[in-house]
């Protein structure tokens, strides 16, 4: 008997973790720098990913929590949404959602046997197999619509494979150097990837030095191109019971919303998120201004995002972030110096195939550190985090896992004081 027609979830995940390159768990070498096995894998299972429209989301920072907000506003408005998202921080089905609702365990195990044969005869990513996987999903189940964040880059990601109503790109920062390129423009041009023709474009954030690379590929796919951030004035309300109410304005529009993401970064999302949703509406979508102050207040309630800005204790206040590059840090630390505290416990981990002089650079010294390693491959052993962190002025001992390091963070902080969890995804994946 072929032992594929004994594969149960747990083993089908298995073969998918062992057998095909993960770039989350081994990092550079599972990268694939072209579509090809993305296009026959989707052609093999008759290019799913024709059949129902989509929405793609890149960027650095924020595209995760912009792809969510979307999502959110979309269910709320009654259509049915698909959203595809990495990578996931507690079970592989987050990554593919209908409706808020992770993909079912067996279907999972049933797209693995179907297509077992053809994997192992093209030796597909990991990344590339979840993407066919999730397309073929969201066409098996008829959604109105699929939210579609980019994985790594933009031009060369499996992703970019779809034709969507809308491109979205958050903002431009230094991460993934090794295979996007040095400079802010070089990043920007990978990024810029997605943009299609004749497929309006939406720049979350208008950044000067990477500006003309985002209009000449715009100009050069006849593609309406607008800057969010140029377009709508933040006025900050208040910070309350776990809601960030602020006014949006543009014009003679005013929109009053209640977030219940309420990191500083979501500002910049959500204006990206309201100029997404004005160019969906041109399309024929029908989505009303309390669609969107409603899913905006419940983001995570209807789509399950975790990781952003999220409190997991009040007292001490213990706080997680998947903020892990230069940008993100410095919005954490944006965060942090507005969060009431006394003193301040870093319980902080890092992956080795990054430089992450520049992120240590940024780090308070003042804070007290547990250095810790998350549990995979690439994680940078705590030790040597420690001694790095120790060259920058930071002081702190090393754990041997998250759970020793925010076990000691506990006892050590006072009541008013500050524990903040992260510096990698993979650290707030076994946190929250």
């Amino acid at each position: 008997m072929d032992v594929i027609n004994l594969m149960n979830y747990q083993q089908t995940l298995k073969y998918l973790y062992e057998k095909l390159p993960m770039f989350t768990r081994v990092g550079v070498s599972a990268y694939k720098k072209d579509l090809d096995n993305t296009i026959k894998f989707l052609v093999h299972i008759d290019n799913p990913e024709r059949k129902f429209k989509t929405i793609h989301v890149g960027g650095t920072n924020g595209k995760g929590s912009t792809s969510h907000m979307l999502a959110a506003i979309f269910q709320e408005a009654g259509f049915k949404t698909g959203l595809y998202t990495s990578p996931h921080l507690k079970d592989f089905r987050e990554r593919i959602k209908i409706n808020g609702k992770m993909m079912g365990k067996q279907e999972v195990v049933d797209f693995v046997k179907e297509n077992q044969t053809f994997i192992e005869e093209i030796e597909p990513s990991f990344f590339e197999a979840t993407v066919a996987m999730a397309f073929q999903y969201f066409a098996k189940h008829k959604v109105d619509i699929a939210i579609i964040e980019v994985g790594l880059g933009g031009r060369l990601d499996s992703t970019n494979v779809i034709i969507p109503e809308v491109s979205v790109i958050t903002n431009i920062s230094y991460d993934h150097m090794n295979l996007l390129g040095n400079t802010l423009p070089e990043i920007a041009f990978e990024k810029a990837g997605i943009i299609k023709k004749n497929t309006p474009i939406i720049i979350g954030q208008l950044q000067e030095e990477i500006k003309q690379v985002f209009l000449a590929k715009a100009e050069a796919e006849n593609a309406p191109i607008r800057f969010a951030s140029e377009e709508w004035e933040i006025v900050e309300i208040e910070v309350s019971n776990q809601q960030r109410k602020v006014s949006l304005i543009k014009g003679e529009i005013k929109i009053d919303l209640s977030l219940d993401l309420i990191g500083t970064y979501q500002l910049k999302n959500v204006k990206a998120v309201l100029s997404a949703v004005e160019e969906i509406r041109l399309k024929g979508f029908k989505i009303s201004n309390e669609n969107i102050i409603s899913a905006l207040s419940q983001v995570k309630k209807l789509t399950g995002l975790m990781g952003r800005w999220q409190i997991l204790n009040e007292t001490p206040l213990i706080i997680c972030d998947t903020g892990h590059n230069e940008d993100g840090i410095r919005e954490i630390l944006k965060n942090i110096a507005i969060t009431p505290h006394q003193n301040l416990l870093m319980v902080i981990g890092m992956v080795k195939d990054k430089d992450i002089s520049k992120i240590l650079s940024l780090l308070p010294k003042k804070a007290t550190y547990f250095f810790c390693a998350p549990n995979i491959p690439r994680a940078k052993p705590a030790i040597e985090l420690a001694e790095e962190a120790l060259t920058f002025g930071l002081i702190g001992d090393a754990y041997p896992s998250i759970v020793d390091a925010l076990k000691a963070a506990k006892q050590q902080a006072n009541a008013e004081d500050l524990i903040f969890t992260g510096g990698s995804t993979f650290v707030v994946a076994e946190v929250v």
